[in-house]
């Protein structure tokens, strides 16, 4: 007896295992082709499309993101310039905006955005005022908006948001103030630290995409 419950144990396992693979492989094509950008919302998407109710086969977050990641490699190629266009474009966002410690984060970072994708910002300032000034001495008309974003386990806070468009791309900048440099807000996909690159590090990240790109051919982003 105990040998069939430990094979039974084990099935079950493996048909959870199945399951959030199928699960995350749904919800990271419904985000491809459906546009949906919240990760628990294509994840419930998904499960009811899959019929699956049990919450032990909802797949986490990160494996919806490398299942994304994936699925737009092969099936999104159109993706590939893209992204290119947009790290390259927040590379000249992060250096005209230099004086504010900028950060890029998000999808044009962590290599999933998309034709629709922002290049999203984090400016940092104790003067949160200071931004929309800059934008507005150079002419730059922006939308105001405003974002809540978790600074650690037990704090949440309210921060400015500015949108603008250029080169044909949105540009999404958060300003929050110079402390948060230290240590970033947490991410949404996993709850830690979100990643987050400046201006050298998306110059690195762009050169190490061209020796990739250079080593594969032309065919990897």
């Amino acid at each position: 007896m105990p040998h069939a419950r430990q094979h039974a144990n084990l099935h079950a396992q493996t048909r959870t295992r199945e399951r959030r693979h199928r699960l995350a492989h749904e919800a990271a094509r419904l985000m491809a082709e459906g546009g949906i950008r919240d990760y628990h919302q294509a994840k419930l998407k998904a499960a009811e499309r899959l019929g699956i109710s049990d919450d032990a086969s909802l797949p986490r977050n990160r494996e919806i993101e490398e299942a994304l990641r994936e699925y737009q490699r092969l099936f999104q190629r159109e993706n590939i310039p893209a992204l290119r266009r947009r790290r390259e474009s927040a590379l000249r966002a992060l250096e005209f905006f230099k004086s504010f410690e900028p950060r890029l984060v998000g999808p044009v970072l962590d290599g999933t955005a998309d034709t629709r994708s922002p290049v999203a910002l984090h400016l940092h300032s104790d003067d949160p005022d200071a931004p929309p000034r800059f934008l507005e001495q150079h002419g730059i008309p922006a939308e105001a908006r405003s974002r809540r974003l978790r600074l650690d386990r037990e704090r949440a806070g309210d921060f400015p948001v500015w949108v603008f468009s250029a080169e044909d791309i949105t540009f999404d900048l958060t300003v929050m103030p110079l402390d948060i440099l230290r240590q970033a807000p947490l991410s949404s996909t996993d709850e830690k630290p979100m990643k987050r690159a400046s201006a050298a590090q998306l110059r690195q990240l762009l050169a190490d995409d061209e020796i990739h790109d250079y080593e594969n051919g032309g065919t990897s982003p």
